[in-house]
């Protein structure tokens, strides 16, 4: 059985990297993280731990530990029915810790909208049912349908990454009409760009424009999942897909 890693790479330094007009984001982004290596701060937090010296220590090192600081909804992560709300389907909304692991571990199917999706612009529920006929496999109840956009042409240092093209209200309510109950997508966001978002509204005054892809989670329950990466390296079906996050009560991913 061969494994794959869909999940992005996580590091501190990319905070230098990023864009100047994203790094008000960051959190969503990067993490903080404080490193205390064996042969530094975690030899000294050892020293004063054991009321010992350097010298007694092997080499003179302590041990490796890092302090992390994060958003839960930094990078590759699963969104709980909280995040959309109070209230899901007319019941209170599940929470992360709610969500139990079988419904994380399901069939996979990757929908290539590559030739249909534009960037900043919302993936037409036509772009999903011709990826879905190119895709030749089966939607199963429970499933994970996960979105591939093309945004692995591009990483977290370039504007692009963040002009993607994002999901609608149609569209996510359609996936989720199907029968899958995780739907994914290699963009940062699940929906268009906010700044997309915001500007619509502000032409239209429609508040329908506002997150209208996650906020369609509050009429039928299914688990968003972004920032998924290495897409490519999976076949369009016939695969199993896991989903398994860190067990943090009461929160929304």
């Amino acid at each position: 059985m061969r494994l794959v890693d869909l999940t992005r790479m996580l590091d501190s330094a990319d905070f230098e990297r990023l864009p100047e007009p994203v790094k008000a984001s960051a959190s969503v982004l990067v993490p903080q993280v404080d490193y205390f290596a064996p042969d530094g701060k975690g030899a000294e937090v050892m020293c004063a731990t054991f009321g010992c010296e350097r010298h007694h220590l092997p080499g003179g090192e302590g041990w490796g530990e890092e302090r992390v600081r994060i958003n839960t909804h930094l990078g590759t992560h699963v969104d709980a029915p909280l995040h959309y709300g109070t209230m899901c389907e007319g019941k209170p909304a599940r929470t992360i810790g709610d969500i139990d692991l079988s419904e994380l571990y399901c069939d996979g199917l990757v929908l290539d909208v590559r030739p249909w999706a534009k960037p900043n612009t919302g993936v037409t529920v036509e772009a999903l049912q011709a990826a879905l006929e190119a895709n030749g496999g089966t939607v199963t109840p429970g499933c994970a349908l996960m979105i591939r956009t093309g945004q692995e042409a591009y990483d977290l240092s370039q504007i692009e990454w963040y002009a993607y093209p994002g999901m609608t209200r149609q569209g996510t309510l359609f996936l989720a009409e199907l029968g899958a109950k995780i739907l994914g997508t290699d963009a940062v966001g699940w929906d268009r760009p906010f700044g997309v978002m915001r500007r619509v509204f502000r032409e239209t005054g429609n508040p329908a424009e506002i997150w209208d892809g996650h906020f369609a989670g509050r009429d039928r329950e299914v688990f968003i999942v972004q920032q998924l990466d290495n897409l490519r390296a999976v076949p369009p079906h016939g695969f199993k897909v896991g989903f398994f996050p860190m067990r943090l009560n009461r929160c929304s991913a």
